[in-house]
């Protein structure tokens, strides 16, 4: 034991353990899985979830020579009991007893765990409270520093060298996805990863800043919980597409391995008590704590099934009320009726946060019941597995297309819901997940067509990878116009741009953005599909016709300003690749030269007789003597026939 698997028993208890776990075939491992590692102290864990007495040892069977995760055998000194736990990068994160289900010790940020036994230590690394024993209602959020690795990529290059295009392939990559060889499908998964919200797409331009792009105030005409303003307007602080994804992204704590479809289910909007007022608070957290919802409106017990028919509700309520003018649409009547008999196990509830947020999305998974509460109201409840919660609240927009109404429970239109984005909050945050938050990816085209410094502000420090929330430099931000004090960037955003270098050279892009990006570069490739094939009628093919107006640009302004691919995969024929000459590349290598037609006909075959441009030679004016002669420069309406054999040969 000690030589050949560097394995130190104690006691024979040790042995005797080492033997029931080693001779029982549920715990034997594939064969490649021979390396016995062992786990002592050093590796700062102490769990005993199920155990008293001295802290378990730890033996590590690594499922590959290149897997970041292991699955682990524990057992201790004092008693036989085998755990089985799992590691991410040297921290367990799951252990569970034989038979047991998994229990989640430690994930990623953003996530709450049941505290176990720590060394003081390691609670210390991990910026949670040092606990002796374990309990199942002690919760802390943490931070430990195993996050997973931010990207931040520019892609650079001339126009048309399919950067656009690109992108799509990166962030469905990022995404944790793999990426279809056939463009169709791609497009396909990269849809659908848009519609739910993990890729946003922005394009910036010379008048973007930052009130657009991280926050700003906008007028609105409603208070915060949306009701109408007495009169004129209020700015409002309202997130930019920034701040939207970044907390899309500290939101999510991991996909469930079932994932929980929307298919065959109505939705709920559900209001706890109103959202402005501190003390209706308690009904909201007792709600999400307990696992149900709750509803007002009369202390009446509607259990009975004669209050299947909304007319016995109606009945009852007035016998309650008699001066009440009552009929199906009154609050009293209508709302009892939706929480007892609309609503339908199975059915999603979305809790209000005021008619603009929402903050929770739960299954209904129990009937109507009364449960009549001290000092009376708020006695009708129904039993509800929680499925995502954010105190704070999401903009609604990111769900649905309207603001919520007033009313304390309706059914949402399908018309105006966001499924995909519904789906994907209702799937992030589940305790069954891979242990990883969902990875999140914003799109930046033109980034360098923006003032990066009025675009990002003070956000550009966070966005390196050392400063993301859960690194080990983590900064956080105060936000100017929200008051927001705690603000960071998630390591499960990837920010992936593009620059076009013929708009602004690289060397001139903010310094700020060089350091905090990867700039991986696409440059015209000659040998892409399509580009060897010769054109119908023009004696050439693509690939030819690229490379000899490339050639000429770098040699007479620079290689930063040549022509992508994409302008010319696709022109097949002569007519096409004439249309795309005359209206797009000669305006564009006109533009190169800043009309200087001169240059531009050097590059397309010279000032002789150019095949593509017609030249009348000006006289001068009166009075004037015969200088260097002057030429009018046009663009041919017929291209010679040979325009595109002399293009090459020149």
């Amino acid at each position: 034991m000690r030589d050949e698997w560097h394995w130190h028993p104690r006691d024979l208890i040790d042995v005797q353990g080492f033997a029931w776990v080693a001779l029982d075939e549920k715990w034997k491992v594939e064969e490649e899985m021979d390396e016995l590692l062992v786990l002592y102290d050093a590796a700062g864990v102490h769990y005993r979830p199920w155990l008293q007495g001295d802290p378990p040892k730890f033996e590590i069977k690594p499922r590959s020579a290149t897997s970041n995760r292991t699955e682990e055998m524990i057992h201790t000194s004092d008693e036989t009991e085998v755990c089985r736990a799992l590691l991410i990068d040297g921290l367990a994160v799951r252990i569970r007893r034989d038979g047991d289900s998994w229990q989640n010790l430690i994930t990623y940020p953003g996530r709450k765990f049941v505290g176990y036994d720590l060394r003081p230590d390691m609670a210390a690394a991990l910026g949670i409270p040092a606990k002796s024993g374990w309990s199942n209602k002690e919760e802390w959020s943490m931070s430990p520093a195993v996050t997973p690795d931010p990207t931040n990529l520019i892609l650079y290059g001339p126009p048309g060298t399919g950067k656009t295009y690109a992108t799509a392939a990166h962030a469905v990559r990022l995404c944790g996805e793999d990426v279809p060889a056939d463009r169709t499908e791609l497009m396909a998964a990269y849809k659908r990863l848009s519609d739910a919200e993990r890729i946003e797409f922005v394009t910036f331009h010379q008048s973007m800043a930052y009130e657009e792009f991280v926050e700003g105030l906008r007028p609105s005409s409603v208070d915060e919980d949306g009701q109408p303003l007495a009169a004129g307007f209020r700015l409002a602080p309202t997130p930019g597409i920034f701040r939207k994804i970044a907390r899309r992204a500290e939101l999510s704590t991991g996909a469930g391995v079932d994932r929980i479809s929307l298919d065959g289910r109505g939705v709920f909007k559900m209001s706890l008590g109103e959202a402005a007022n501190p003390d209706d608070a308690y009904l909201f957290e007792d709600a999400i704590r307990d696992g149900y919802i709750v509803l007002g409106f009369n202390d009446i017990d509607w259990s009975d099934s004669r209050f299947d028919n909304r007319d016995e509700i109606m009945a009852a309520c007035q016998h309650a009320d008699p001066e009440a003018a009552l009929n199906a649409n009154s609050a009293v009547v209508q709302m009892p009726h939706i929480f007892r008999n609309w609503m339908k196990k199975g059915d999603w509830v979305v809790v209000s946060k005021g008619t603009r947020l929402f903050r929770a999305i739960g299954v209904i998974t129990g009937d109507y019941r009364f449960a009549p509460r001290e000092g009376g109201d708020y006695g009708h409840q129904r039993d509800v597995t929680w499925l995502w919660n954010d105190p704070d609240g999401v903009p609604v927009e990111e769900i649905y297309s309207r603001n919520f109404s007033m009313r304390t429970t309706y059914e949402l239109t399908n018309a105006a819901l966001n499924i995909p984005a519904l789906e994907r909050y209702a799937n992030s945050q589940q305790e069954a997940g891979s242990g990883a938050p969902e990875p999140f990816v914003l799109v930046i085209d033109e980034i360098n067509r923006a003032n990066i410094s009025r675009v990002f502000g003070e956000l550009i420090t966070l966005l390196e990878a050392d400063k993301r929330i859960g690194a080990a430099n983590e900064l956080r931000v105060a936000l100017p116009y929200s008051n927001i004090r705690d603000f960071g960037v998630p390591a499960n955003l990837h920010i992936v741009g593009t620059m076009n270098t013929a708009d602004r050279s690289i060397a001139l892009i903010d310094k700020a953005l060089r350091r905090r990006f990867t700039f991986r570069e696409m440059m015209p490739d000659y040998t892409v599909e399509g580009m060897d094939a010769e054109v119908a009628g023009a004696g050439v093919t693509l690939a030819q016709v690229l490379r000899a107006i490339n050639d000429r640009i770098e040699y007479l302004l620079d290689r930063e300003h040549q022509i992508g691919h994409g302008w010319l995969l696709g022109r097949t024929t002569r007519a096409k690749l004439d249309t795309t000459m005359r209206d797009k590349i000669i305006p564009l290598i006109a533009e190169y030269f800043f009309e200087d037609w001169g240059r531009t006909a050097d590059v397309l075959g010279g000032r002789e007789d150019n095949p593509f441009l017609h030249a009348t030679t000006l006289k001068p004016p009166p009075g004037m003597k015969d200088e260097e002669p002057r030429v009018r420069w046009s663009v041919r309406d017929t291209f010679a026939p040979d325009a595109y054999t002399r293009l090459i040969a020149g």
